[in-house]
């Protein structure tokens, strides 16, 4: 089979999701042209603030939920099962289940004020499901950051060429933000400028690389623990939106880069399409349950939810921008997450993946792997740019992913425990996110990121869908994709807590324990709603 036949099927198939299926569930929520959206009625001046352009919030949006999931969790998961299974759940989930999840809540939170996916549940549950489901997204939040912290400071001491156009990025982007806002500067000229800086700040940095002699990886991580509090608290249009806006050509040329590399390689196909999980390392994990948290962020991302409903809902200028920034942006990762899958079938052989099949964990950096075949790849026109570019390309939106996930942190913690200081509550979640990264067990706990984020979205999914049954919608749309998500989120976590049970690992069982306790209890808490209120899932 052809590389391009793979690409070309994926590029089809997320086309007619658009252009039928999400035009379907748009018309089923029933968005409004004329409807103020919270941008403007709820305006602040910090985080609810119009967009000027729809395209710089589809960046912001794009650039946030991206981040190294879609690369990371692919590659991983066809080193264990095969790119076969991999390839089908990225493309089909993104279509039926991460589109509609993304889409319909950036839908529901704008209709309720811009209040995030957890205020929401308050008034289509009840008040304990909101906060059983804020304490469940605060802990996952905790391990996002701690966790991106580590990979971007790693990524910065394997690659010190990528230093200075990730950091130099951040000036840049604040002059950007300054020309669209209060200068008032023509769009064209503000990009051209942001884009060319970007070029120039490349090539300095292959020039210049930037390395740290003593423990550079402390150092780095108080950087950016340092550029994730401010940037959480400055004003979202002179920092977060134009950061974001402009990464997104970042990762839009290394998708285009990417697609013709494909298109005009002669590569083929190197990698076996079915693997048995039999390999050192990795449990001998069955491809069900445990594929769909692990590839993650490629299909469906409960992480995605708290950025639509955290900032995305916050920003948006008009109802009729939802489905190309909630539905649109979340095609637009698969399309990364295709890419990372044929990049990597198409450069590495089955021997050249040993080191990873043997030592299935996050301290192995699949972004640098990445980026080696990413290079091979595009090498024709890019020539040694390429690999440095890729790491680039993914740094940049694992720091928009830090910056998006610290905002929103601060958002929960001011709701949870009542803060009413923006610099006290994002204080304590850069504290706590520091002492988890710094003491290294995040490493411990890592592996239970995936399998929480997942059981984000399928409580997403119930929240979503008892919105639309409370309104009068039709929810076959989520309620299916719900019960998915539900039934394989727990069945993950009950096989790996008898694999923590069978290691005596005690720890990892009580954070299980937890995590389940909390999730079924939200779950309960939907139940009881539906059961009280007489409601029935439209047909």
């Amino acid at each position: 089979m052809p590389l391009q036949f793979l690409a070309i099927t994926a590029i089809v198939i997320f086309f007619a999701g658009y252009k039928f299926y999400a035009r379907k569930f748009s018309e089923t929520l029933g968005i409004e042209k004329d409807r103020k959206t919270p941008a403007h009625s709820e305006y602040d001046g910090v985080d609810y603030i119009p967009v000027k352009h729809w395209t710089v919030l589809f960046g912001h949006h794009f650039s946030s939920i991206a981040g190294a999931a879609p690369i990371v969790g692919p590659i991983l998961a066809l080193t264990i099962w095969g790119w076969a299974p991999v390839y089908v759940w990225v493309v089909l989930g993104t279509v039926f289940l991460g589109g509609i999840h993304d889409l319909g809540s950036l839908f529901i939170s704008c209709r309720n004020k811009g209040k995030t996916i957890a205020e929401v549940s308050e008034l289509v549950i009840s008040k304990r499901a909101r906060i059983l489901f804020l304490s469940f997204v605060w802990i996952t939040l905790i391990f996002i950051i701690a966790v991106f912290v580590n990979i971007c400071a790693k990524t910065f001491i394997e690659k010190p060429a990528i230093v200075l156009p990730s950091l130099g990025l951040i000036p840049v982007a604040f002059l950007v933000g300054i020309g669209l806002y209060r200068t008032k500067t023509n769009n064209f000229l503000v990009t051209v400028f942001g884009l060319v800086a970007i070029v120039a700040l490349i090539i300095l940095g292959e020039k210049h690389p930037i390395a740290i002699g003593q423990n550079p990886i402390l150092f780095w991580s108080i950087v950016l623990l340092i550029y994730s509090f401010f940037a959480s608290v400055i004003p979202v249009n002179l920092l977060l939106q134009p950061r974001d806006y402009l990464s997104a050509f970042i990762l839009v040329f290394g998708l285009v880069a990417g697609y013709i590399g494909i298109f005009i390689t002669n590569e083929t196909i190197k990698l076996p399409a079915f693997a048995a999980s039999t390999n050192s390392g990795n449990g001998g994990m069955p491809l069900w349950p445990m594929l769909f948290v692990t590839v993650a962020c490629g299909a469906i991302s409960g992480f995605h939810s708290l950025v639509a409903s955290g900032t995305t809902s916050k920003q948006i200028q008009s109802e009729v921008h939802f489905r190309r920034i909630g539905y649109g942006a979340m095609l637009a990762e698969g399309l990364v997450a295709v890419m990372a899958l044929i990049v990597i079938i198409a450069t590495f052989g089955k021997t050249d993946l040993q080191v990873i099949t043997e030592n299935y964990s996050i301290e192995v950096n699949p972004v640098i792997l990445f980026g080696s075949g990413f290079q091979k790849i595009t090498e024709k026109f890019m020539g040694n740019y390429g690999g440095s570019f890729a790491v680039l390309l993914l740094n940049a939106f694992i720091l928009t992913t830090l910056d998006t996930a610290a905002r929103i942190g601060r958002y929960i913690t001011e709701e949870l425990f009542k803060i009413k200081s923006k610099l006290l509550a994002t204080l304590i979640v850069i504290l706590v996110s520091a002492w988890l990264c710094l003491s290294g067990k995040w490493t411990v706990i890592w592996v239970m990121f995936g399998t929480s984020n997942q059981l984000i979205a399928a409580i997403t999914l119930l929240i979503i869908s008892s919105w639309l049954v409370m309104n009068g919608r039709k929810s076959h749309f989520t309620i299916y994709a719900m019960i998915f998500m539900i039934v394989t989120t727990i069945a993950s976590f009950v096989w790996q807590l008898t694999e923590y049970l069978a290691d005596k690992n005690y720890l990892l069982v009580i954070i299980s324990c937890m995590l389940i306790l909390l999730a079924v209890s939200v779950f309960w808490e939907g139940l009881q709603s539906f059961r009280k209120k007489g409601m029935r899932v439209c047909k």
